[in-house]
């Protein structure tokens, strides 16, 4: 089955509540997780809105099997208002995207990917500010939509690796801020509602990240390709971004990484060394990765299902 044809088979229950014709404005689109946003002094039109909400409710397009199991403890917390400093990564390359610009940096629906998970950022009361870690050369994209941002903007030059990146921009937040979220640009498709949940398990456990029970078959191999055992699918789970930490845990995690000269794949592996609890907040899986061609052709059918060429 073709790529094509498998992003369009997701989209028949979304595709019954949008109507046959309908598709979403461009410039609406950031919006998709909160339909009161506003952009460029315009809101939402009420059938528009009315609709993004119904998809909200929708199972499929919430993708989740129960909520997190911290932030229902702690239903009370309330992480404060302009507390959260989010620094976005935005300065990998994308080899394997194959184009002539850094995936994240690439049109969806008319619109930079980078730019979704910037405003739904820019619109939640507990974020102060956006450190956007990023190559020079890009910095404009960002500069460009500051007026539609409630937040201060900072920016911080990337690293060789990810860790790098993260410690880069970890140098440029505010002082007094009492969380950090940390979020892979290239997931455009993060809903805010899943966002304040894992804010909440940063705050209440130190450090949480965003992740989905694994739903292949994982099988662990040898080197050369022979299976030596099939893994317990029940208690696999594939994290995804944000990953939210406190500050000062994160300090001392980069303390003992770069004192013993340890690599780490994701920034919640960094405490995990620091022999720290680490909470996974169930998310959606609609919170992709845009990493290929094929990827970005099911970000544009999840936001606009309307486009979908029914498979033959």
């Amino acid at each position: 089955m073709s790529s094509l044809q498998f992003s369009t088979s997701i989209s028949p229950s979304r595709q019954q509540l949008l109507g046959t014709n309908s598709q979403f404005p461009v410039k609406f689109l950031p919006s998709l997780s909160n339909p009161n946003n506003q952009f460029n002094n315009r809101s939402l039109p009420l059938n528009y809105a009315n609709k993004i909400k119904s998809l909200r409710t929708h199972n499929f397009f919430r993708s989740r099997i129960t909520c997190s199991a911290k932030a229902a403890q702690g239903s009370d917390l309330v992480v404060k208002e302009k507390s959260v400093s989010v620094v976005l990564l935005a300065g990998g390359k994308g080899k394997r995207m194959g184009a002539s610009m850094p995936k994240q940096y690439l049109p969806l629906l008319g619109q930079p990917i980078a730019l979704y998970s910037f405003y739904t950022f820019s619109k939640m009361p507990e974020v102060k500010e956006i450190v956007v870690v990023c190559d020079p050369s890009y910095q404009d994209i960002f500069e460009d939509a500051k007026d539609s941002i409630d937040v201060d903007l900072k920016f911080a030059l990337p690293g060789k690796e990810r860790q790098d990146s993260v410690y880069s921009g970890l140098q440029e937040i505010d002082l007094n801020s009492e969380l950090v979220c940390i979020h892979d640009s290239a997931r455009p498709l993060v809903l805010a509602e899943d966002v304040a949940k894992v804010l909440k398990d940063g705050w209440l456990i130190g450090a949480a990240v965003l992740g989905v029970p694994a739903k292949a078959t994982i099988k662990e191999a040898n080197g050369e390709s022979f299976v030596v055992k099939t893994l317990d699918r029940k208690t696999l789970w594939e994290m995804q971004t944000p990953q939210v930490i406190k500050p000062d845990l994160l300090k001392k995690g980069f303390e003992l990484v770069n004192r013993e000269g340890l690599e780490v794949t994701d920034d919640v592996s960094i405490i995990e060394h620091l022999k720290h609890p680490v909470y996974i907040t169930e998310g959606s899986y609609t919170n992709i990765k845009v990493t290929t061609p094929d990827d970005l052709l099911l970000a544009e059918r999840i936001l606009n299902p309307a486009t979908a060429v029914p498979a033959h």
